[in-house]
Protein backbone atom coordinates (compact mmCIF):
# COMPACT_ATOMS: atom_id res chain seq x y z
CA UNK A 1 0.00 0.00 0.00
CA UNK A 2 1.39 3.31 -0.90
CA UNK A 3 2.28 5.54 1.95
CA UNK A 4 1.37 8.64 -0.19
CA UNK A 5 -1.44 11.43 0.90
CA UNK A 6 -4.19 10.71 -1.28
CA UNK A 7 -7.39 13.00 -0.30
CA UNK A 8 -10.71 13.55 -2.03
CA UNK A 9 -13.64 15.38 -0.50
CA UNK A 10 -17.08 13.00 0.05
CA UNK A 11 -20.48 13.72 0.42
CA UNK A 12 -23.17 12.37 2.84
CA UNK A 13 -26.08 11.26 1.03
CA UNK A 14 -29.48 11.65 2.85
CA UNK A 15 -29.45 8.49 4.67
CA UNK A 16 -26.01 9.75 6.20
CA UNK A 17 -23.94 7.18 4.18
CA UNK A 18 -20.56 8.31 1.79
CA UNK A 19 -19.13 6.23 -1.15
CA UNK A 20 -15.05 5.94 -0.91
CA UNK A 21 -14.13 7.37 -4.57
CA UNK A 22 -12.81 4.91 -7.01
CA UNK A 23 -9.42 6.32 -6.45
CA UNK A 24 -9.16 5.70 -3.00
CA UNK A 25 -10.59 2.13 -2.92
CA UNK A 26 -7.56 1.56 -5.81
CA UNK A 27 -5.01 2.98 -3.98
CA UNK A 28 -5.91 0.90 -0.96
CA UNK A 29 -7.00 -2.46 -2.52
CA UNK A 30 -10.54 -2.12 -1.42
CA UNK A 31 -12.72 -4.37 -3.67
CA UNK A 32 -16.33 -4.57 -3.53
CA UNK A 33 -17.64 -6.29 0.17
CA UNK A 34 -14.27 -5.64 1.39
CA UNK A 35 -14.18 -4.57 5.42
CA UNK A 36 -12.84 -2.09 6.80
CA UNK A 37 -13.38 -0.88 10.68
CA UNK A 38 -14.74 2.64 11.68
CA UNK A 39 -13.26 4.35 14.68
CA UNK A 40 -12.56 7.78 15.80
CA UNK A 41 -9.60 8.75 16.50
CA UNK A 42 -8.94 12.64 17.43
CA UNK A 43 -11.70 13.94 16.02
CA UNK A 44 -11.11 12.15 12.75
CA UNK A 45 -13.07 9.45 10.83
CA UNK A 46 -10.57 6.74 10.16
CA UNK A 47 -11.18 3.66 7.76
CA UNK A 48 -8.78 0.88 8.01
CA UNK A 49 -8.60 -2.52 6.77
CA UNK A 50 -8.30 -5.59 9.46
CA UNK A 51 -5.42 -6.75 7.90
CA UNK A 52 -3.61 -3.36 8.53
CA UNK A 53 -4.93 -3.59 12.20
CA UNK A 54 -3.46 -6.87 12.57
CA UNK A 55 -0.18 -5.76 11.09
CA UNK A 56 0.28 -3.05 13.75
CA UNK A 57 -0.82 -4.90 16.45
CA UNK A 58 1.79 -7.45 15.86
CA UNK A 59 4.34 -5.32 14.92
CA UNK A 60 3.94 -2.98 18.07
CA UNK A 61 4.36 -7.17 20.76
CA UNK A 62 6.77 -8.36 18.59
CA UNK A 63 9.79 -7.33 20.81
CA UNK A 64 7.91 -9.83 23.06
CA UNK A 65 9.70 -13.64 22.83
CA UNK A 66 6.75 -16.25 22.36
CA UNK A 67 7.02 -17.92 25.82
CA UNK A 68 6.66 -14.58 27.17
CA UNK A 69 2.34 -14.66 28.52
CA UNK A 70 1.53 -11.01 29.22
CA UNK A 71 -2.04 -12.85 30.52
CA UNK A 72 0.27 -14.38 33.02
CA UNK A 73 2.37 -11.43 33.99
CA UNK A 74 -0.52 -9.12 34.95
CA UNK A 75 -2.62 -11.18 36.80
CA UNK A 76 0.89 -11.80 38.95
CA UNK A 77 1.46 -8.42 39.06
CA UNK A 78 -2.68 -8.02 40.62
CA UNK A 79 -1.99 -10.90 42.96
CA UNK A 80 1.12 -9.13 44.36
CA UNK A 81 -0.81 -5.68 44.46
CA UNK A 82 -3.50 -7.58 46.09
CA UNK A 83 -0.98 -8.42 48.61
CA UNK A 84 0.53 -5.44 49.18
CA UNK A 85 -3.30 -4.17 49.99
CA UNK A 86 -3.88 -6.84 52.02
CA UNK A 87 -0.86 -6.18 54.65
CA UNK A 88 -1.52 -2.29 54.24
CA UNK A 89 -5.33 -1.71 54.18
CA UNK A 90 -4.53 1.98 54.70
CA UNK A 91 -1.62 2.75 52.21
CA UNK A 92 -4.16 1.15 49.21
CA UNK A 93 -7.16 3.01 50.62
CA UNK A 94 -5.54 6.44 50.23
CA UNK A 95 -3.83 5.74 46.99
CA UNK A 96 -7.43 5.23 45.12
CA UNK A 97 -9.14 8.05 43.23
Amino acid sequence: MPKTMTQTQVRLDPQGRLVIPASLRKALGLTAGATVVARIEGGRLVLEQPETIWERITARFAHIPAYVSLADELIAERRAEAKREAHHPRAAAASRP
